[in-house]
């Protein structure tokens, strides 16, 4: 006789099945979408949504209900338009970042105004993407933001090391103990270079690239990429 003990292995597949989804959906990217055009909005949410590691869980048509929207989201990442009716994406970002500061932020626009995402950066925004940015490389910077990283469309990423560049011009150098490693990792930082391209370059896992700039921030005294980047920059550390 069976011992009455004994699952049926259709009864344990099923439950390690269970326990799978549920960790996965443990694991989901959570991303709340703020952007006024309609169309654009829906679009953003069906990418989100198709991706097995992600799931939309609000999309706005603006910020001005922001705290409630950020309550009933409750995102780890949020795709914020920098232009949008009433409060603006770069008000939002400043309120996000004081009420809610382990939220990451990826910037969307249609032009490069150098103003705009200057003080979208400043005001706290993990990475900042043009609109135009196709599907793939939009969802890889969502990851991206989520995992600690500052995406930027290329022709951003070049604006902003200017930008940084004249806000430096006269600033004292100060010592700041990185190891030749670090160092390396920080000059491609400046460059613009993905965790994965980093980690590519340097022939290092993107888990020790994560570990390598954690210990940046803590020598430089910052908490993200943007700031780490304009303090190289500014103190001339690369």
């Amino acid at each position: 006789m069976c011992s009455s003990n004994l699952k049926s292995p259709k009864l344990v597949n099923n439950r390690e099945a269970e326990i799978c989804f549920l960790y996965i959906k443990m694991m989901e990217i959570k991303v709340a979408i703020f952007e006024d055009n309609k169309t654009l909005r829906e679009s953003l949410k069906q990418l989100v949504d198709a991706e097995p590691d992600m799931i939309c869980t609000g999309a706005f048509a603006d910020a001005n209900k922001l705290n409630r929207s950020m309550q009933l989201a409750y995102p780890d990442v949020v795709l914020m338009d920098i232009n949008m009716p009433g409060i603006s994406g770069i008000e939002a970002v400043h309120i996000i970042k004081e009420n809610y500061p382990e939220v990451q932020i990826l910037m969307q626009t249609v032009f490069e105004e150098n103003d705009k995402i200057f003080a979208a950066i400043c005001a706290g925004a993990s990475g900042y993407m043009l609109k135009k940015t196709s599907p793939l490389k939009m969802v890889e910077a969502i990851r991206e933001t989520y995992f600690g990283g500052a995406p930027m469309t290329a022709s951003v990423a070049v604006k902003v090391i200017q930008m940084f560049r004249v806000q430096s011009h006269g600033t004292t150098k100060e010592f700041v103990d990185l190891s030749e490693r670090e160092k390396e990792i920080l000059a491609l930082l400046v460059k613009g270079k993905s965790y994965k391209g980093i980690a590519s370059e340097c022939f290092i896992s993107i888990d020790t690239v994560s570990t390598h700039v954690r210990h940046i921030y803590e020598k430089l005294h910052v908490h993200s990429k943007s700031e780490a980047v304009a303090k190289a920059i500014h103190q001339k550390l690369v």
